[in-house]
């Protein structure tokens, strides 16, 4: 058991020194990478509700679009689908946050397979969202045509 235990603390010694050295050695220029190219889509799927979940994907997408590698060089839709449909329902307490997002430029999407499936009325979402035909459908199209596609998780507070 002793030498278990002292083969494992060995490795553990190893495996940290190992980072040490890797975090000495990286490069101090890199700042990360290079947006060369002239435009940038990208595709966020929310489809888990709750709070933190809504305000994480957000606040990923705000981040996006300050990155000054990508300042106004990005189109962003948010899609949202099953139980993220919650980041469209009215008096959610974003909707100012959303309606800033369009106004930048974001597309706000819902699946209308949720409306149906989860007997959610239209008109208990916020008026200025698109309603798409499938969720999935949306992500396979953006996706074939070059969109990168994004799914934050929900915070561990919410799994």
């Amino acid at each position: 058991m002793k030498n278990c235990m002292r083969i494992g603390m060995a490795a553990g010694a190893l495996c940290a020194a190992a980072m040490l050295s890797t975090a000495a050695n990286a490069d101090p220029g890199f700042t990360g990478a290079k947006a060369d190219k002239s435009h940038y889509n990208v595709i966020f799927h929310i489809d888990a509700g709750g709070d933190a979940t809504i305000k994480k994907t957000l606040n990923n997408i705000e981040n996006l679009m300050n990155d000054p590698r990508l300042k106004g060089k990005v189109s962003i839709e948010l899609l949202a689908n099953s139980k993220g449909f919650a980041v469209y329902v009215k008096n959610n307490g974003f909707e100012e946050k959303l309606k800033h997002l369009q106004k930048e430029g974001v597309i706000l999407s819902q699946c209308s397979n949720t409306l149906k499936e989860l007997k959610v009325d239209r008109n208990n979402l916020y008026p200025f969202i698109s309603i798409v035909p499938s969720g999935m459908g949306e992500i396979t199209i953006r996706e074939a045509e070059g969109w990168a596609y994004i799914h934050p998780s929900p915070p561990e507070s919410q799994m």
